[in-house]
């Protein structure tokens, strides 16, 4: 199987006081030509926002745009009405579809919010915009990997528009996962934190790996590991 590695050192970085924020793919002031995302995934950011900070109310259209949630809470506003603490764990996913505007927020005096924000391009523009959450249910908290969102919000993940499966993968040292890749399908596996092997290459935080070969993608825990697995048309 032929994979590629994204080390997390070759990543953007923008420093802002109140937000710490590394780019997978191109953003904002950092721009790679060869880094504009993979397949509909477009946008991997991994934030740190201090106690206090956040992003004022800002406008989205035609995204599809979750956020997980690793360590702290962040408060979440938007003009359908939708107000939301997110705790660790937890995803919040919104399609912004014809036009939607959001606020994000760490309500946190003391501690900084930690949180992987995504982005992934729609099956269509100007849809109308939605709002959906993904909650772990105890066995949740113990699966090894769980499906977190799809298109069709089979087994009580969060639906996205467009064809999508995204898993969370939680092991501790030793435990192993695998995921078996279709046909004309794209594998991005995303690590939080920890150290692991996929498809026979160490992975540390914040490194990624992709692959376009069909086939079983095994995942090893060289230490306890959290990832997101992207599974795209």
């Amino acid at each position: 199987m032929k994979t590629v590695l994204r080390k997390s050192s070759e990543r953007g970085h923008a420093n802002h006081g109140w937000l710490d924020s590394h780019h997978t793919f191109s953003f904002a002031d950092y721009y790679d030509p060869t880094q504009m995302g993979f397949r509909s995934l477009r946008v991997i950011n991994e934030d740190r926002v201090a106690a206090g900070g956040g992003f004022p109310t800002h406008p989205h259209r035609d995204m599809e745009i979750f956020t997980y949630v690793v360590s702290g809470a962040l408060e979440h506003k938007d003009s359908m009405g939708n107000g939301r603490q997110l705790r660790p764990g937890q995803i919040q996913l919104m399609s912004a579809g014809s036009g939607v505007s959001h606020s994000e927020f760490n309500p946190s005096r003391s501690e900084a919010a930690h949180f992987l924000q995504i982005w992934i391009k729609p099956r269509a523009q100007g849809l109308t915009p939605s709002y959906t959450e993904w909650h772990p249910s105890p066995e949740h908290e113990r699966a090894a990997k769980v499906l977190v969102i799809s298109a069709d919000g089979r087994d009580r993940s969060a639906t996205i528009q467009q064809d999508a499966d995204i898993y969370r993968v939680r092991l501790a040292a030793g435990e192993s996962a695998d995921h078996d890749l279709a046909k004309g399908r794209g594998l991005w596996l995303q690590l939080i934190h920890g150290e692991l092997s996929a498809a026979g290459t160490t992975l540390a935080a914040g490194d990624a790996i992709r692959t376009e070969d069909a086939g079983r993608f095994p995942i090893t825990a060289i230490t306890d590991s959290e990832a997101i697995l992207f599974d795209l048309a």
